[in-house]
């Protein structure tokens, strides 16, 4: 028992391995979160800005929550617990931590985390998200028991010694997988195709930026003899007049040209390739492009409904958050010895929520108040 008057050892990190052990693609023995495809979303986010801003943004727009209760004095310890509880190293708050737990969701379909109590074992000291390259989940007594193992440094895997301690959650999950998948799915061969694209545009303006050229020199009936010399003595003097800072003119006699590399070519229009890939980005992660810089052309109306949405996608992530913040304010009124019940309240997304609120209250106002006129003059008729 953790809550008994027994003293016990101090409970360190358990979902860390301290030698900085990394498993291979036999670590993790979930078939829908291998090593190689966490790495693969991993450079997804790294090479495509996109699809780190959206996911980000996702993140932050998802906002912050407090928890309310009956008992006023218990609201106000629990609220001040969540605002300056230890996270991980050097973050503060369980927003912080929640921000990296939702982030280490949406990429990888799984998160993991753990709360930390202190060595006394009679408060929460930390929250801690642990990375899933040291954890893995398994379900060998039964789809409904899933157990968290650690891997030790001898490479042997077994369960966690506090399970009641351990965060975790998944989204999306396939049928008969224990691991969720990331928003991510699909999108490596769209990305693949638009790095394509982004490496000829880039190969192609080194080419026209930094101009290659092509001298040939033709030599008379009467150089023949000293074409090697003379070609050479062009060269070197072609080349002088090219690494100079400043213009130099390029003097010369005889049968000499000089042409652009590639000048009869132009680099293809990439403006509609690049907009059909994003397109299939930005459908499958679900948030307007406006609110990631891209100026397409869309009516006022359209982007209300896209913000009607993105309000869908972040009360369905807040719901898949819940779960988790309710087991941390579930252990801390644990350790204070308390079942009083809370509920969770989280904060608008923005402005235009608390208007459009006010205005559907009003309207079911005025609604209300001419059903009962109409009522009172029938019964009076």
């Amino acid at each position: 028992m953790i809550f008994g008057k027994k003293k016990k050892e101090p409970v360190h990190v358990q979902t860390a391995v301290s030698d900085g052990y990394r498993g291979g693609l036999c670590y993790i023995g979930g078939p829908g979160s291998t090593v190689c495809e966490r790495r693969l979303y991993r450079s997804l986010r790294e090479k495509i800005p996109v699809v780190d801003a959206a996911i980000g943004k996702l993140v932050r727009l998802t906002g912050t929550f407090s928890i309310r209760c009956d008992d006023e004095d218990l609201q106000k310890d629990i609220n001040d617990f969540l605002k300056r509880v230890r996270v991980n190293g050097n973050q503060q708050g369980a927003n912080s931590f929640l921000a990296t737990y939702l982030d280490q969701l949406l990429t990888y379909g799984t998160a993991v985390g753990e709360v930390i109590p202190d060595r006394s074992g009679r408060r929460i000291a930390a929250l801690y998200n642990a990375s899933l390259e040291d954890v893995e989940l398994a379900a060998d007594k039964g789809p409904f028991d899933v157990d968290v193992m650690i891997r030790d440094p001898q490479g042997e895997s077994h369960k966690v010694r506090y399970p009641e301690l351990i965060l975790c959650s998944t989204i999306m999950n396939q049928p008969g997988r224990v691991y969720g998948t990331s928003v991510l799915k699909g999108l490596p061969f769209v990305g693949d195709m638009l790095m394509k694209i982004f490496n000829a545009v880039g190969t192609n303006w080194d080419r026209v930026g930094n101009v290659r050229f092509a001298v040939s020199y033709k030599p008379g009936e009467n150089d023949r003899s000293f074409t090697k010399e003379r070609a050479s003595q062009i060269a070197a003097e072609w080349s002088k007049a090219m690494r100079s800072r400043e213009p130099r003119d390029f003097v010369t006699v005889g049968d000499v040209s000089i042409k652009v590399i590639g000048a009869e070519n132009q680099i293809p229009d990439c403006e509609i390739p690049v907009r059909m890939l994003l397109q299939q980005i930005i459908a499958k992660l679900s948030i307007p492009p406006f609110l990631l810089g891209l100026s397409w052309s869309t009516t006022e109306r359209m982007s209300v409904q896209q913000a009607d949405i993105l309000t869908s996608e972040l009360d369905f992530y807040r719901g898949q958050l819940e779960g988790c913040i309710r087991k941390i304010c579930d252990l801390y009124l644990r350790f204070r010895g308390s079942r009083a019940d809370y509920s969770i309240h989280w904060d608008c997304v923005n402005l235009q929520d608390e208007v459009e609120l006010a205005k559907a209250r009003l309207y079911n106002a005025r609604a209300e108040r001419l059903e009962t006129g109409s009522e009172g003059g029938s019964n009076e008729g």
